[in-house]
């Protein structure tokens, strides 16, 4: 368990690193933004409003957040938070920077954190799952993101190559190209294919385990219907 009292929110976390669950103190008044569904429990003194972020053109695309907010009314309300994916949860506070969230690790931040979404173009879209964005999380304050499998922390000093399938974020100026690795027969055959390849100086964060594979390995398993 770790316990933070720093900047911004007070919080611990819990479970980590398979089922990292969270606990947030929400201050009297002040406004915490947390992943949609992600609620476990809270004081009966917070209050809940859904935010939805990207217009419905975006909605249609799948690019679209779908945001809780959360308020403390007449003193200082925990809540705790369980993000979807089992996994690690990782926490980084900004402060007037920029991470960018491959497309499912959002869980919470501060409401003085911008969250959107980030268009890749067709060459980067296979990055974050084969979607077409990214989520863009800027400004001052906490911000909480989640992984499948552990989360570890890895600083570019000049380059790096991670395959995309294990990466859960990074900082802004780390520039990235998507490209294969060996031959088609490679990308189709052999369980690996895509990397990305980063460059310039900045801090990405990777994750022990993909789910793509453990998708694979879990099919034999399922049930069959008879026809």
């Amino acid at each position: 368990m770790e316990t933070t009292e720093k900047r911004g929110f007070e919080y611990k976390f819990d479970c980590k690193p398979d089922y990292g669950f969270i606990t947030v103190t929400i201050p009297s008044d002040v406004k915490l933004k947390v992943e949609a569904a992600a609620m476990a429990t809270m004081d009966t003194n917070i209050e809940m409003k859904t935010k939805f972020k990207g217009g419905f053109s975006r909605f249609l695309g799948g690019e679209s957040i779908f945001i809780n907010e959360f308020t403390a009314r007449n003193g200082a309300g925990q809540i705790q938070i369980a993000p979807a994916c089992p996994g690690d949860v990782e926490h980084v506070y900004l402060d007037n920077e920029v991470i960018y969230l491959q497309n499912t690790a959002f869980v919470a931040s501060a409401d003085t954190v911008t969250v959107e979404s980030k268009f890749q173009g067709l060459a980067k879209g296979f990055f974050s799952g084969e979607k077409l964005f990214l989520i863009k999380c800027s400004g001052t304050g906490d911000l909480w993101f989640n992984s499948y499998g552990g989360i570890i922390p890895i600083d570019v000093e000049d380059g790096y190559v991670v395959d995309t399938g294990h990466i859960v974020a990074f900082t802004e100026g780390l520039d990235y190209q998507v490209s294969k690795v060996g031959g088609y027969k490679s990308l189709f055959f052999s369980g690996e294919g895509l990397v990305c390849r980063f460059s310039g100086k900045g801090k990405v964060w990777i994750q022990t385990r993909k789910i793509q594979p453990f998708l694979s390995w879990v099919n034999p398993f399922r049930p069959k219907k008879n026809n």
